[in-house]
C-alpha cells in the first residue's frame, strides 16, 4: 500500500518514471503514509507489520508468479483470524479507493495543463470533434441543424455491482477535493498546514466510516443514489456544456460569442431505469413510481428555487439607471413582493414573483424540499414552459439594454437547466418482460370475453385480436374485476405513469421497455396495456397515438437475429405504423449486451448486435423510419461496457444517425459523474462521438466485404468453444458455483434486485450482472474474453494462405474489430491466471478442477497469444501507457485481496456462519477488489 513511503515510490517508478507522473507518484505515496498512520494508530504496529508483509509477498507473487512467495503468502493467510483480517482487508481496499483518487486527480491536473500550455484539443472533446468537422467543410450553420435533430441520452439504472455506500463516496469526494486544490493556487504555510490537516481528518474519518451496508437497498435508496449525481454534476455541467459549445459555434462563424447569442436545443438528455424498471423486480410497485417521480421533482424544484434566490441578489438593477422592457416591467407590476427596498428594481421584483410562482409550484405537487418560502402568495406555474417563458422576458429585456454579459451568467444556466430537466429532473423508463404483458393482456381479455384463451393463440391470430382493439375506443380493464396481484400490479404502474405525464410533463416518462421481445405481438401487447390508461390513445378509428416510445429489447442471441425481421413485420403493421408516426417517425430499438454475452460468449455477442444493427439500418430505411438505438452496456467488457467514444465510433455506419441512448450502470456511474469535472468530460465524449459517427465517418458497414465474412467464421468458432465450456462441460456449473464468490455476493446489500431469475443453479437462470461480477472477482474476466483464442486459431487454419497478415489489416481498417480487440486488450492486462488457480483450489473435486482450469488456462494464454500478434504488440496495454501504469501500481495492493479472499472463502464454506467476521471479511474483499478493478459489473 505501502505503509512506508520509500517502498511505495519504487514500486510506482517502475512503471516507468517519466516526470509527467510525478505528482502522482507523490500523491499516491502521500495518501498511502497517511493511511498506513491510521492503521497503525488505531489498529498497532502488529497489523500495521502484517498489512506490509502481506504487501510484498504478494507484489513477489504478481510479478513472477513466484512459488516460493505464493507458499509464504498461503502460511501467512492461513494462518490469519478472522479478527485480523478485516482491518488488514480494509487497509488494501481503502488503499484501492485512494488510488482511484488521485489517478483521477491527476488526470485532471494533466487535462488542465496542457489546456494551459494551448495543446491541441484532444480526441473525444467537442472542441476536437468540431475542429475536424469544420475541416471536412461542415458550416457552423450544419452543425447547429445536428445539434437541433439529435437526441443523446446517457440512462442511469441501479445494479448490484456498485458496492460502495454513498457515505464512503461523501469521503471519497472531499479528499479529492482537497487534493484538486493543490498545484491550482499557491498556498502559505499555515494554509498549508490546514489542508494537510483537513486532509488527514478526511482520511481518518474514511477509515472510520463503515465501508459495508448494514441494511439491504430498497428502491428508493437506489433512486436517492441516482439523485445525488444532480447535485453534483449534471444540473451544473450540462449547462455549461451547452453554453461552452454555443459560444464555439459562434466564434467557427465568425461572430462575437456574446453578441451573437444563438441557442442550440438541449439535444443531451439524462435518462433514468432508477424505480421504474420493474423487470424481475418486484419491490418496484406504483408507489415507488409515484415516489421516485416526486424525489426527482423535488431535486429540481430545489435547484430552480436555490438559482432564482442568488440570482435575484444579483440583477439589482435600477430602472432609473437602465431601462427594462415593457414585458419585464409587466412581470415586475405582477410581482407579489410589496417591499420598499426592491422599489424601482424591477428585475428583482420580477425574479420575486417568479419564485412565488415555481414555490406554489411545487407546493401544489407535493415536491418542497425545504426552500425559504416566498415574500407573499401567487398562482402555480401550469407547466415548465410558463416558467422558461418568464426567465426569457428577463433574458430578452437584459439583451435589449446592452447587459447581454449579465444574461450569460447564472441566468443562462438557469435557463438551460430548466429546458434539459424542466419539473422532472430526469425522463424515467418504464420495463417489464414481455411475459408479464402477455399475462396481463390474457387476463383482461378473458374477464371481458370469456373463452378467448389469449395465450393459446398462435402469433398471427394474436396480432390480429390486438389491432383490433387497439382500434376501438372500448377499455378492457374493469373496476368491478377481481385481477390477480400481478395484473392489477400492473395496471397501477401504467395509472400511475399517466398521473405523472400529466402533472409534470410529457418529458417524465418518454420510454416503455419491452425485455425478451420475440415477436410483433409483444409491441402491441403493451400498446393495448397503454391505451387502458390514455397513454396510447385511437384517432378517429384508423389508427393509434402514443404519449411514449414503444422499444422492444433485444438480448439473446437468437433475439439478436430475429430483430430485423420482427421490426420489419411491425412497421408493416398499418396500426403500429400510425404509431410510430405519432411519435415524429422515430422507433428506438434497444440491443442487450448482457444476456446476449452470456448466451454466446463475448466474440459473438459483440458480432451478432453489429449484424442486428445493419439489418435494422436497412429494415428502417425501406419504410421511411428513423432508428435510434439504445445500447444496454454495463459497465464490464463482459457486458459492453469499454471506452465509449470508441463504442460508439464502432458502430456500423448509419447506426448513429444523431441519436443514441446508452446505459450507465453500477459503479460505473459513481467513476463517471461523481466528480463535476469529470463528468462533464465524460458528458462531452458522448456528444463528440455522436457527433463524428453521424457527421464524419464513412457509411458502410465494414472496409471490405471479406471482413464481414472472416468475422462470421470467427464467431462461429468463438460461440462453438464458449458454448463447449459453459454450456456443455459436465460439471462446470458446479466448477463456477465453487470457484468464484457468486454465493457470497448474494450476502451483499448492493442492489434491490434478485441475483438470480429463479431459484436454481443453471447459469440459465443467473442475471448477467452476477454472472460477470463474480468472474471479475476471481481475476479471470472469462466473459470479455474466452473463445477468442481458439476461434483465432481455428480461422487460421482454415485459412493458410491469408492467416495473419489478413487480420492485421482488418484490425488497422475497421472500427468495430480494433474496439473489440483494445476491449480484450483491456481485460485480459486486468486478469491474473496465477490469482485464478488459486480459486480454482475451492472446487473440492480434484478431477473436475483439473478438467476445467487447465482448460480455461490454456485458452487465456491463446486468446493473449493471438491478440498481441494481431495487434502487433509484445506486450498487453503497449499503446495505452496510462491505463498500463494504472494497472502495475494498482495490482500488488488489490492482488492481496485476492489472495485474502481465498482464505477467507475457504473458512466460510468450512465453519459456515460461526464466525460472523468471516463473512464481513469476504464482503470487504468484494468491495476492494471492484474498486480496484473500477469496471468490474
Amino acid at each position: 500500500m505501502s505503509l512506508h513511503p520509500v517502498s511505495t515510490l519504487n514500486d510506482v517508478q517502475q512503471v516507468g518514471g517519466q516526470e509527467e507522473d510525478k505528482a502522482l507518484r507523490d500523491t499516491i505515496r502521500r495518501l498511502g503514509r497517511l493511511l498506513g498512520d491510521t492503521v497503525r494508530e488505531h489498529r498497532g504496529e502488529r497489523i500495521f507489520d502484517i498489512v506490509e508483509h502481506i504487501r510484498q509477498m504478494s507484489v513477489r507473487f504478481h510479478r513472477g508468479d513466484d512459488e516460493t512467495a505464493r507458499g509464504e503468502l498461503e502460511a501467512m493467510l492461513s494462518g490469519l483470524t478472522a479478527d485480523d483480517a478485516v482491518p488488514i482487508v480494509r487497509a488494501f481496499a481503502y488503499f484501492s479507493h485512494l488510488a482511484n483518487i488521485a489517478e483521477d486527480q491527476h488526470n485532471q491536473r494533466r487535462r488542465r495543463d496542457l489546456a494551459l500550455a494551448g495543446a491541441s484539443p484532444a480526441r473525444g472533446t467537442l472542441a476536437e470533434a468540431l475542429g475536424r468537422a469544420t475541416a471536412a467543410g461542415l458550416k457552423p450553420d450544419e452543425l447547429r441543424a445536428f445539434f437541433d435533430a439529435a437526441l443523446i441520452s446517457p440512462v442511469l439504472t441501479a445494479h448490484p455491482t456498485e458496492v460502495r455506500r454513498k457515505s464512503t463516496l461523501d469521503r471519497e469526494m472531499e479528499i479529492a477535493a482537497l487534493i484538486a486544490d493543490e498545484g491550482r493556487v499557491r498556498l502559505t504555510p499555515d494554509e498549508a498546514a490546514e489542508r494537510d490537516e483537513a486532509l488527514e481528518r478526511a482520511v481518518l474519518t474514511l477509515w472510520q466510516t463503515n465501508m459495508l451496508r448494514q441494511t439491504k437497498l430498497t428502491v428508493l435508496d437506489e433512486v436517492a443514489n441516482g439523485v445525488s449525481y444532480y447535485g453534483s454534476t449534471f444540473l451544473k455541467a450540462l449547462p455549461k456544456l451547452y453554453a461552452t459549445l454555443e459560444d464555439a459555434l459562434a466564434t467557427l462563424d465568425g461572430k462575437d460569442a456574446v453578441v451573437a447569442g444563438e441557442e442550440i436545443a438541449s439535444f443531451l438528455r439524462m435518462g433514468s431505469w432508477i424505480g421504474g424498471d420493474r423487470d424481475g423486480n418486484p419491490f418496484v410497485t406504483a408507489e415507488v413510481l409515484r415516489q421516485t417521480v416526486k424525489m426527482h421533482s423535488r431535486r429540481a424544484f430545489r435547484f430552480y428555487l436555490d438559482e432564482l434566490n442568488t440570482l435575484g441578489g444579483e440583477l439589482s438593477i435600477a430602472e432609473d439607471v437602465i431601462p427594462a422592457t415593457a414585458a419585464l416591467m409587466e412581470l415586475a407590476a405582477a410581482s407579489p413582493d410589496t417591499s420598499a427596498h426592491r422599489r424601482g428594481e424591477p428585475y428583482r421584483l420580477a425574479l420575486s414573483g417568479i419564485y412565488a410562482r415555481v414555490y406554489a409550484t411545487a407546493d401544489a405537487l407535493d415536491c418542497l424540499d425545504g426552500a425559504r418560502p416566498p415574500v407573499s402568495a401567487a398562482p402555480a406555474y401550469r407547466s415548465a414552459e410558463d416558467f422558461a417563458a418568464d426567465l426569457a422576458v428577463i433574458d430578452a429585456s437584459l439583451k435589449a439594454y446592452n447587459a447581454k454579459i449579465l444574461a450569460r451568467g447564472r441566468l443562462r444556466t438557469l435557463r438551460r437547466a430548466l429546458d434539459c430537466f424542466g419539473f422532472h429532473l430526469t425522463s424515467l423508463d418504464l420495463r417489464q418482460n414481455s411475459a408479464v404483458h402477455e399475462r396481463t393482456v390474457a387476463e383482461l381479455f378473458e374477464a371481458v370475453e370469456p373463452g378467448t384463451r389469449y395465450l393459446d393463440l398462435g402469433e398471427e391470430e394474436r396480432i390480429a385480436i390486438l389491432v383490433d382493439e387497439l382500434g376501438t375506443e372500448r377499455l378492457l380493464s374493469s373496476p368491478f374485476v377481481d385481477y390477480t396481484d400481478e395484473t392489477r400490479g400492473e395496471m397501477e404502474i401504467f395509472r400511475a405513469a399517466a398521473a405523472a405525464k400529466a402533472a409534470y410533463g410529457d418529458w417524465v416518462i418518454t420510454t416503455c421497455i419491452i425485455s425478451m421481445t420475440q415477436g410483433v405481438s409483444d409491441l402491441l401487447e403493451l400498446a393495448l396495456l397503454l391505451k387502458e390508461v390514455g397513454i396510447v390513445r385511437p384517432r378517429d378509428g384508423s389508427g393509434v397515438r402514443s404519449g411514449v416510445h414503444l422499444v422492444p429489447l433485444f438480448e439473446t442471441i437468437e433475439d439478436l437475429r430475429n430483430s430485423a425481421g420482427v421490426m420489419d413485420a411491425l412497421l408493416s403493421l398499418p396500426a403500429y405504423r400510425e404509431l410510430v408516426r405519432s411519435r415524429g417517425d422515430v422507433q428506438e430499438v434497444m440491443l442487450g449486451y448482457s444476456d446476449s454475452n452470456k448466451d454466446g460468449g463475448f466474440v459473438t455477442s459483440g458480432w451478432e448486435l453489429y449484424k442486428a444493427e445493419i439489418g435494422l439500418i436497412e429494415v428502417f430505411r425501406r419504410h421511411g423510419v428513423r432508428l435510434r438505438l439504445f445500447h444496454g452496456r454495463g459497465g464490464s467488457v463482459g457486458r459492453g461496457g469499454g471506452p465509449s467514444f470508441d463504442a460508439i465510433l464502432a458502430q456500423p455506419g448509419g447506426a448513429v444517425d444523431g441519436q443514441i441512448r446508452i446505459t450507465e450502470q453500477g459503479e460505473i456511474i459513481s467513476s463517471k459523474y461523481a466528480n463535476p469535472e469529470v463528468g462533464r468530460a465524460n458528458l462531452e465524449i458522448l456528444a463528440a462521438a455522436t457527433l463524428d459517427a453521424a457527421l464524419l465517418q464513412p457509411k458502410h458497414s465494414a472496409p471490405d466485404e471479406s471482413y464481414l465474412t472472416a468475422m462470421e467464421e470467427i464467431s462461429d468458432a468463438a460461440f462453438r468453444a464458449y458454448r463447449g465450456l459453459v454450456y456443455e462441460t459436465p460439471g462446470f456449473e458446479t466448477y463456477f458455483w465453487e470457484s468464484t464468490v457468486i454465493s457470497e455476493i448474494a450476502t451483499l446489500n448492493i442492489g434491490s434486485r434478485p441475483a438470480a431469475r429463479r431459484k436454481t443453479r443453471r447459469i440459465e437462470d443467473l442475471r448477467a450482472i452476477p454472472w460477470v461480477f463474480s468472474w471479475a472477482q476471481c481475476r479471470l474476466m472469462l466473459p470479455g474474453w474466452y473463445g477468442f483464442g481458439s476461434a483465432i486459431n481455428a480461422w487460421l487454419a482454415a485459412n493458410p494462405e491469408r492467416g495473419y497478415p489478413f487480420l492485421k489489416a482488418m484490425y488497422r481498417e475497421w472500427p468495430f474489430f480494433r474496439t473489440q480487440l483494445s476491449n480484450m486488450d483491456m481485460v485480459l492486462a486486468k486478469s491474473s491466471i496465477a490469482i485464478a488457480s488459486r480459486y480454482a483450489e475451492l472446487v473440492e473435486d480434484e478431477e473436475l478442477r483439473a478438467a476445467i482450469f487447465p482448460r480455461i488456462e490454456a485458452e487465456w494464454r491463446a486468446s493473449i497469444e493471438a491478440l498481441k500478434t494481431i495487434m502487433g504488440h509484445t506486450r498487453l496495454l503497449e499503446d495505452n501507457p496510462l491505463l498500463e501504469r494504472s494497472i502495475r501500481h494498482r495490482f500488488p495492493y488489490m492482488d492481496p485481496l485476492n489472495h485474502v479472499q481465498v482464505e477467507l472463502l475457504k473458512q466460510h464454506r468450512t465453519e459456515g456462519e460461526t464466525n460472523a467476521n468471516v463473512l464481513t471479511g469476504i464482503q470487504l474483499t468484494i468491495n476492494g477488489i471492484s474498486a480496484g478493478l473500477r469496471n468490474s459489473g
